[in-house]
């Protein structure tokens, strides 16, 4: 989202902030910034120096910092898709360079971070009803979030004011430089023949995105050029079935779904499903899914081969063809996907 902000001053949209949360004191700021026109990054920024402090850009360090909280919640989403998990960040591994560095983190928050995604982070401190909630908060260059970090009950305060001194920018400006990503362009047609081989031929699900990549080709139209014995659409609301079956059964499932800067992954079982309007919710202890059935124009089962047989996954998009969430039997490197599971996805 590129910012209009037809706010004069950062001082007038901070006033008009809290003149919506007078009106509306249940609104995220997620939302308060899309109806005020502006990134949610400005929108937090817009409180430095009063309740919000700016972090240095050293987003691999600040992570691995963040092991020493203890248990919190951490919080990824995109338009369509809000991933919780509460846990610690339990292992941390870092492979690359900055700007482009990645990490993998296992354990009870299983996350793909892309820290070349990262452009704005923050220390958010908000007083609620319920008490005061201390929270780190990342956003890309324009000025999306993607990944949020709340302190629980049981955190590590120490380590959280530590973090604070650790990694405070000497730039506490509230005034941010958001800019928009361009769309990238893809191929309009390609080699089918060649694709088709390249992708009966996979040996690992990860092989797929070098595939993508080799032929430009929108994740999205590979799901929908290649043929139906690989990939085809189902009905757009497939996923109430699968994680009411899932709970059902007793079945564990991964759930991926993430942003421009990180993934977060669900390994498990889900309990309590709930549907509340439009959106489909797994709330259980300590994990919270929120998916806005709102956003998803179009559902695929997507299989590919691996060294361990056949990998069968679900997955949503928006109308941008944009992905939203991918949903997949628990499996592990070296272990074939369960049967029910691939009963269920059949079952679509």
């Amino acid at each position: 989202m590129e910012s209009t902000m037809h706010f004069s001053s950062v001082a007038s949209l901070k006033d008009a902030w809290e003149d919506l949360k007078k009106q509306q004191p249940q609104l995220r700021a997620r939302d308060a910034a899309q109806k005020l026109g502006v990134s949610e990054a400005e929108l937090i920024a817009s409180t430095i120096g009063l309740d919000t402090v700016r972090l240095k850009e050293e987003w691999a360090e600040i992570m691995i910092a963040c092991k020493s909280l203890g248990k919190v919640m951490a919080l990824t989403r995109n338009e369509g898709c809000v991933l919780e998990h509460k846990g610690n960040f339990q292992k941390i591994d870092l492979m690359g360079q900055a700007p482009n560095q990645v990490a993998t983190v296992i354990g009870p928050i299983e996350q793909r971070i892309f820290f070349s995604g990262w452009k704005f982070g923050f220390a958010v401190t908000n007083h609620t009803p319920r008490g005061t909630m201390r929270s780190f908060q990342f956003f890309d260059k324009a000025g999306d979030a993607v990944l949020k970090i709340f302190l629980q009950e049981k955190s590590n305060l120490d380590a959280y004011e530590q973090i604070l001194i650790d990694f405070k920018s000497e730039d506490q400006n509230p005034e941010l430089d958001v800019a928009a990503y361009p769309k990238p362009e893809f191929a309009k047609e390609i080699d089918l023949e060649a694709f088709t081989h390249d992708w009966e031929n996979m040996k690992d699900t990860h092989d797929f995105f070098g595939m993508l990549r080799k032929y430009n080709v929108h994740r999205h139209d590979a799901v929908k050029w290649i043929n139906d014995k690989w990939a085809y659409e189902v009905d757009r609301l497939s996923a109430r079935k699968i994680v009411e079956t899932a709970s059902a059964e007793k079945m564990p499932i991964m759930i991926f779904a993430g942003n421009k800067g990180n993934i977060q992954i669900h390994q498990g079982k889900v309990r309590t499903i709930r549907q509340m309007g439009n959106w489909l919710n797994v709330m259980d202890p300590d994990f919270n899914m929120h998916l806005n059935e709102e956003i998803i124009d179009s559902a695929f089962v997507v299989h590919k081969n691996t060294s361990d047989g056949l990998v069968s996954a679900l997955e949503l998009f928006d109308k941008e063809g944009e992905m939203i969430a991918q949903f997949f039997g628990l499996r592990k490197p070296g272990i074939p996907q369960l049967d029910a599971w691939k009963d269920l996805i059949d079952s679509l």
